[in-house]
């Protein structure tokens, strides 16, 4: 890529990211909260280490990655960048390894046998992982996340593993077609997180709201926003 490609693929990264950033400034503001308590965590995937590299240089430094082999490749050729990796794709049991060896977070545990093998595996010499429960607040079939009524036990059991910290819950409810049942769904989410606390957890996170609807989320008390289409534009699945 010659300087001129940089320049311009810099500028376009520079832009999107003031763009929302400039949106949570508003919810932010909407919903009487300081903007510093609303992290943005670029979704990255399917898209290559060059646009991570660009957004990078125009101030965002946490991405996260769905897909394991693709995030590994990309956090090799990105190894010189001082980056916090989350992942928050769907966990599987034979992929807990790479996963707490290669990251900081994990948005979306949702099994206590991968909360155990992610505790188990992860390497002495790294800090505690940090981790959300995922919770299906929407009961789809085709979405992972714990069901509401077994949250509490869960929440209790990976709250006493030893190389976990449990920050709190995160969430991708069904889409609505209106921002105030966005906003229903992102408040019940908030209120399993509110019951937990209350059960006595130490919990600061709660990871909900994409680039549609990040808005509602904030409004219900989102402290990591998840985007990836409003910073990077529309995905290719065929570079998954």
């Amino acid at each position: 890529m010659d300087n001129g490609q940089d320049t311009h693929e810099l500028e376009a990264a520079v832009a999107r990211l003031q763009a929302v950033r400039t949106r949570i400034v508003r919810a932010s503001g909407e919903a009487g909260r300081d903007p510093a308590t609303v992290q943005l965590l670029a979704v990255s995937k399917t898209f290559g280490p060059a646009a991570v590299r660009a957004l990078a240089a125009a101030g965002q430094g946490a991405f996260g990655e769905n897909y394991v082999q693709e995030a590994l490749e990309k956090q090799r050729a990105l190894a010189d960048l001082p980056l916090v990796w989350h992942f928050i794709g769907p966990i599987q049991s034979n992929k807990t390894r790479p996963i707490v060896e290669n990251f900081a977070w994990a948005h979306s545990v949702d099994r206590l046998k991968v909360a155990e093998r992610l505790s188990a595996q992860r390497p002495p010499g790294l800090p505690r992982l940090h981790v959300c429960l995922e919770v299906n607040v929407s009961g789809e079939a085709s979405k992972g996340g714990v069901a509401p009524a077994e949250l509490p036990a869960l929440a209790d059991a990976v709250a006493r593993l030893p190389a976990l910290r449990l920050r709190g819950l995160m969430a991708i409810p069904a889409p609505a077609a209106d921002a105030a049942a966005q906003r229903a769904a992102f408040r019940r989410v908030r209120e399993l997180f509110d019951a937990l606390k209350a059960r006595g957890h130490d919990l600061d996170t709660l990871s909900m709201g994409m680039s549609a609807d990040l808005e509602a989320a904030i409004l219900e008390g989102a402290t990591i926003v998840r985007v990836g289409t409003a910073l990077f534009g529309e995905r290719n699945y065929g570079n998954a």
